[in-house]
């Protein structure tokens, strides 16, 4: 269920106290038998506040837009790691991964490299497998990432069932051209550009610490 936007009383508070303030003043007028000099002076500055007020919240619909939509994504938390890993892999998959998840508005994320899953962690899917499909392939493919802003409108987000199935935001950022770290937000629209930036900078490490090991292991 997508939670309530926890601003929109904020934005709407210019409009209640400019038209409240507006209706006093227009019964209190209403209600005086005879104005005084002062009084039209201080209906004058009335209506020039609230007229601000209102003004200030037609401001504020525009300089503040509505917060995405968050979900509770379904499935159960966890912290899976690939059997068999050298120690510094595991070290900068969990702190790649813990970054990624108290830094973004990533809840889940996979780690998929040389056709098997490294890492799960946060909310977890039901599949533990990972079957590259149309969009995966493409990012392997072409090594650029692709961001899918609102999952609902993609009808590809069905190879992505090893994220909660209620995801609604995707990152599929390539590392290198052996695996990818796919992210999953549950809000539409909430990765800004800084966050790409950043999320391809901590891939670009990931993947050289994961082709280091690999090519250890070739050569010993």
């Amino acid at each position: 269920m997508a939670k309530p936007d926890q601003n929109s009383v904020l934005r709407q508070l210019p409009f209640i106290v400019g038209g409240l303030g507006g209706t006093l003043l227009l019964i209190n007028r209403l209600l005086t038998p005879q104005l005084t000099e002062s009084q039209a002076r201080s209906d004058a500055l009335g209506v020039i506040l609230s007229a601000i007020l209102i003004l200030t919240g037609l401001l504020w619909q525009q300089v503040q837009p509505r917060s995405p939509d968050a979900v509770d994504l379904i499935g159960e938390e966890g912290f899976e790691l690939a059997l068999g890993l050298p120690e510094t892999v595991e070290t900068e998959l969990a702190w790649a991964s813990h970054l990624l998840l108290t830094n973004t508005v990533t809840r889940s994320l996979v780690v998929f490299y040389q056709g098997r899953v490294l890492l799960r962690r946060g909310i977890l899917g039901v599949n533990p497998e990972v079957k590259p499909g149309a969009i995966l392939k493409r990012v392997l493919d072409q090594q650029k990432p692709i961001y899918l802003v609102d999952m609902k409108l993609y009808p590809g987000r069905i190879e992505f069932d090893y994220l909660p199935e209620n995801t609604q935001g995707l990152i599929c950022q390539p590392l290198g051209n052996q695996g990818a770290l796919i992210l999953g937000a549950n809000a539409p629209r909430s990765y800004t550009k800084q966050d790409e930036r950043w999320i391809k900078g901590l891939a670009d490490k990931l993947e050289n610490t994961l082709s280091q090991s690999v090519q250890s292991n070739v050569n010993g």
